[in-house]
């Protein structure tokens, strides 16, 4: 702040000066105008004799011009003939025009001085040529000078005195105002590097509470980024322990192996618990990239429809080894909503590849794209066993398995799918996936499963695949 008061300052001294001269130019202006009044009135008289005497009013006029000023005087009657006065003062310009009757001032040049000069044209009727008589009054600038410098020093010599104290009040005031900054600072700078807590903002200025909500804001997300990766890091510990343990207790079974049948059940136990792993890896590694995204998933114009049915062909070989029938239902034209490719992509693989683990050989998977009341639907439904009611909530959680479907799995796929559900504004429902007249065909007990996501339909843009 000391810089800006130190550029301000020369721009108050000149508009200071400016203000001083023309105030000092009010009075002495008005002065100059009665005595070219007071003159005019005595050229007036005089004119009948064609002479103007002023054998006082000469001397008091100039008595006037004290302190080294110098006052001149100039009475020009018709045709030019000078009446009193000096004959050498500047006439008006040329294109000021003569008002009869009324006082004009402008500044000259007279005798090497800058002068002020009073003038007033009198037409008394009596010219010939009709020209009016010319009433000069100059007078320099030097009383207006002083009291311009005057004014000027009573208002520039207290600003000197003033600059210091107000810039030590500056300080001061910046000082202490700051203070309660520098004591937040120390508080953060002294804070362990893994505490997350809020900041108190207690004792900090009001205008920076919005920046310690802020930050406040940034740490609790970030506490809870820090927390995500814990679990993840904790949960892959967990799940790993077992396959690995598995696949650990098979090689050393092989290895003691001298049967070729056993040694090759043995290995075949190895692919199989090395797949399990592979697909928890995948499954885990999935679950870190959408908690990664958070809210910042970026969205563009989609074809649902498009992208559900490029997905479903991936899935069709491995429908066809299952002796599963994957079928799959849309509409005839486009169906567009705001999403991310790659996290819709991974959401419906994680439904199919759910559907097609607990339907038997033998069953249906159908993958169906449609629009109700507006919004985008997709459902994913099956003919196997389904889901209990009081477990419909809890299979969205990370690990959790309904009992009694031996089938092998990580409790992961439908976690990822709510994950992405969730950053994509949507909404899940599981319900059973069979209509009655299913029903009196299949097996009660294959009441099969239906998940819906509904999205919020995109209007305007054209959506892509």
């Amino acid at each position: 702040m000391f810089a800006p008061m130190l550029l301000l300052w020369p721009l108050s001294v000149v508009i200071t000066f400016l203000l001083a001269r023309s105030l000092a130019d009010v009075p002495f202006d008005r002065a100059l105008i009665e005595r070219t009044e007071a003159l005019a009135r005595q050229a007036t008289v005089a004119s009948d004799t064609g002479a103007l005497s002023l054998p006082g009013s000469v001397s008091d006029f100039v008595a006037a011009g004290e302190d080294n000023t110098q006052v001149y005087l100039q009475v020009i009657a018709p045709r030019g003939r000078l009446m009193v006065g000096q004959p050498d003062l500047p006439p008006p310009r040329l294109y000021d025009y003569p008002e009869p009757g009324r006082v004009k001032l402008r500044t000259a040049t007279y005798r090497g001085n800058d002068v002020r000069i009073g003038y007033l044209y009198l037409d008394d009727g009596q010219a010939d040529d009709g020209a009016p008589m010319l009433v000069q009054v100059a007078e320099t600038l030097d009383r207006r000078t002083r009291l311009a410098n005057e004014i000027i020093k009573g208002v520039i010599f207290p600003q000197f005195m003033i600059l210091p104290v107000a810039v030590t009040l500056v300080w001061f005031g910046l000082s202490r105002g700051l203070k309660p900054l520098k004591a937040l600072q120390g508080r953060i700078r002294s804070r362990a590097p893994n505490d997350l807590s809020p900041i108190d903002p207690r004792g900090a200025p009001e205008e920076i509470a919005p920046l310690v909500d802020a930050f406040n804001d940034q740490i609790e997300r970030l506490g809870r980024n820090i927390d995500s990766q814990k679990r993840f890091v904790a949960s892959a510990a967990h799940q790993m322990k077992t396959p690995l343990a598995g696949l650990r207790t098979q090689a050393e079974l092989a290895m003691r192996e001298k049967d070729p049948e056993q040694l090759r059940q043995r290995l075949e136990q190895i692919a199989i618990g090395s797949q399990r792993a592979s697909h928890l890896v995948s499954q885990l590694l999935a679950l870190a990239r959408t908690e990664n995204q958070g809210m910042t998933v970026s969205r563009e114009p989609i074809d649902l429809h498009a992208l559900a049915r490029d997905v479903v062909g991936e899935w069709v070989p491995m429908a066809v080894n299952r002796q599963i029938d994957l079928g799959f239902e849309g509409s005839t034209r486009p169906i567009g909503i705001q999403g991310h490719a790659l996290l819709l992509s991974e959401m419906l693989n994680n439904l199919i590849d759910n559907a097609l683990r607990y339907t038997p050989a033998g069953g249906a998977v159908t993958v169906r794209i449609e629009t109700d009341a507006g919004q985008a639907v997709l459902t994913v439904e099956d003919t196997g066993p389904g889901i209990p009611e009081p477990d419909r909530e809890l299979v969205f959680e990370r690990f959790h398995r309904v009992l009694g479907t031996n089938v092998d799995g990580s409790g992961l796929g439908l976690a990822i799918v709510k994950e992405i559900v969730d950053q994509h504004g949507a909404t899940i429902s599981v319900t059973d996936g069979l209509t009655s007249s299913d029903q009196t065909r299949l097996d009660p007990s294959r009441r099969g499963a239906r998940f819906a996501v509904r999205f919020d339909a995109s209007s305007g843009a054209t959506p892509r695949a």
